[in-house]
C-alpha cells in the first residue's frame, strides 16, 4: 500500500470548508432556478441551521437573492424563495472567428444578457488589429452590461486554431502563428477603460468553448459524452468525455477539421492535403454552391436558400460534405465511441441535406453495429451552443466553485 500522503494536499481548515459550502449553496440554488433555505438543506446534505448562514453571506454579498413566499402543503411556516441575483459578477466571452467577432455577458443563472455581433472579414489582418476590434467591442458591451448592473469579473477568448498558455500556436485559416492572444487583447481593453480595474483575460479554443456550451445550455439531456463538431471557414472539434472536456497531453485535441479525408485532395492551408476543412468548410461548401467563398453569412443564407429550392450544385455541395463528414467521424466514432455526434456553426441549419449522407456512412463504417442509420445519434446543435456563451459561461462556472474569490467590492466595504 502506498503511504506516502504528500499527494493528498493539506488538510482542510475551516475557512477553506466553509467556502466549499458557500459554493455548494450557491449552486444547488443557481440548479433549481428557485429555492427554500430547507430546500436546499435537504439537497446538499446540510443542516438547515447551516445553510441559513451561508445563505444570509452570499444575500450580504450579492450572489442571492430573495422574492416572496412559497407554500409547500404541509405544516410550519412557508419559505423564503431564493434565487441567484441577476445583477453582480457575471462573466463576459469573446468569440473571434474569421469571419466575425461576437461577445456575450452571462449572468450566474447562465442567461446570456447582453450580446453584440459583428460580421469582419479576419483573414489577412494583423493579430493586433484583430483582437483590437475584438477588445473594442467588448468595451461596449461591457457599458451595456454596467447599465444592468452586472459587473463581469473576467473575460474569457474563443480563439479558432491550436490555443495553449495564453497564445494561439497555430491558426492557418487567419494566418496566426505564436500569438499572445491573451496579452495583446488585455493591452487592448484596458486601453479603452483606463479609469476601470484591468479585467484577467483567458484563453481556449472555439470549438472547446462551443461545445461546453452545448452541454451546459443546450438540449442535450442525459447525453455526458459526445463529439461536437463545428462548421465555419475551417472545421472545429471537441472531444467531452462524461461532462469533461477531453483535451490531449498538450491541450490541442479536436483538431478534426485537419485530419485527412483524401490524401490526393486539394491543398489544405495548414500545409497538407485533403483535409475535412477543404470539403465540409465554409469556404469549400460556398464555393462548390457556386457562391462567393468569401461571402460569409449572406452566402451561407444564400446556400440554404438554393438547398431549399432543390438547387442541383447547392444539394452535391452539401452532399458532399455530409459524406467526408461523415467518413471522418466515423473514425472519431470508432475510437472515441461517443453517445452523440453534435453538429454546430453553420451545419446546424443545413442538416436536413447534411445529415443523410453523413448517417449513411456513419452507419456502414461504425464497427460496433451501434450507428442505427436516422438513429438521433447524429443531431444538430441547439441555438444555446455558441462558443462566445460558451467562454462567458466558463468564466460564471469560475465564480460558482469559489464566490467568496469574487465578492463585489461594494460588499467588501464597511
Amino acid at each position: 500500500m502506498n503511504t506516502n500522503d504528500a499527494s493528498l494536499g493539506p488538510k482542510a481548515d475551516k475557512e477553506s470548508v466553509r467556502r466549499h459550502n458557500l459554493s455548494l449553496v450557491l449552486r444547488a440554488v443557481r440548479d433549481e432556478g428557485e429555492a427554500t433555505r430547507a430546500g436546499v438543506a435537504a439537497r446538499v446534505g446540510l443542516t438547515r441551521a447551516a445553510v441559513s448562514s451561508l445563505v444570509e453571506q452570499l444575500l450580504e454579498s450579492g450572489f442571492l437573492s430573495e422574492s416572496g413566499k412559497t407554500f409547500s402543503g404541509h405544516a410550519g411556516r412557508p419559505g423564503t424563495v431564493l434565487k441567484v441575483t441577476r445583477s453582480g459578477p457575471a462573466g463576459i466571452g469573446v468569440e473571434i472567428n474569421i469571419d466575425y467577432v461576437s461577445v456575450c455577458v452571462v449572468d450566474l443563472s447562465g442567461t446570456d444578457r447582453v450580446r453584440l455581433t459583428e460580421h469582419i472579414d479576419n483573414r489577412g489582418a494583423p493579430p493586433g488589429e484583430v483582437l483590437a476590434r475584438g477588445a473594442e467591442i467588448a468595451a461596449r458591451t461591457l457599458e451595456s452590461a454596467a447599465e444592468q448592473e452586472l459587473l463581469p469579473v473576467g473575460v474569457q477568448l474563443a480563439l479558432p486554431g491550436l490555443v495553449s498558455d495564453g497564445r494561439v500556436r497555430q491558426a492557418p485559416n487567419l494566418g496566426w502563428n505564436q500569438v499572445p492572444a491573451e496579452e495583446m487583447f488585455a493591452r487592448a481593453l484596458t486601453g479603452l477603460r483606463p479609469t476601470e480595474p484591468a479585467l484577467p483575460v483567458s484563453s481556449e479554443n472555439e470549438a472547446n468553448l462551443a461545445a461546453l456550451a452545448e452541454l451546459w445550455f443546450g438540449g442535450l439531456g442525459p447525453i455526458r459524452t459526445f463529439l461536437y463538431l463545428t462548421g465555419e471557414i475551417g472545421v472545429g472539434g471537441a472531444l467531452v468525455l462524461d461532462g469533461e472536456l477531453l483535451r490531449g497531453a498538450h491541450g490541442f485535441a479536436g483538431e478534426i477539421g485537419h485530419v485527412v479525408a483524401d490524401a490526393t485532395g486539394p491543398l489544405c492551408r495548414c500545409g497538407s492535403r485533403g483535409c475535412l476543412e477543404q470539403y465540409a468548410g465554409q469556404s469549400a461548401l460556398l464555393r462548390r454552391a457556386g457562391i462567393a467563398e468569401n461571402s460569409g453569412a449572406s452566402g451561407v443564407a444564400e446556400l440554404e436558400r438554393r438547398a431549399h429550392a432543390g438547387d442541383a450544385q447547392a444539394l452535391a455541395a452539401v452532399g458532399q460534405a455530409g459524406r467526408m463528414l461523415g467518413r471522418v467521424v466515423s473514425g472519431a466514432v470508432n475510437l472515441f465511441d461517443p453517445e452523440a455526434v453534435v453538429l454546430g456553426g453553420i451545419y446546424r441549419e443545413l442538416m436536413p441535406w447534411l445529415s443523410p449522407a453523413a448517417d449513411r456512412e456513419l452507419t456502414a463504417r461504425v464497427v460496433s453495429g451501434l450507428w442505427p442509420r436516422d438513429g438521433g445519434l447524429l443531431r444538430a446543435s441547439s441555438s444555446a451552443g455558441d462558443a462566445a456563451r460558451g467562454a462567458a459561461g466558463l468564466v460564471v462556472r469560475a465564480v460558482l466553485a469559489d464566490p467568496v474569490a469574487y465578492v463585489p467590492r461594494r460588499a467588501t466595504e464597511p
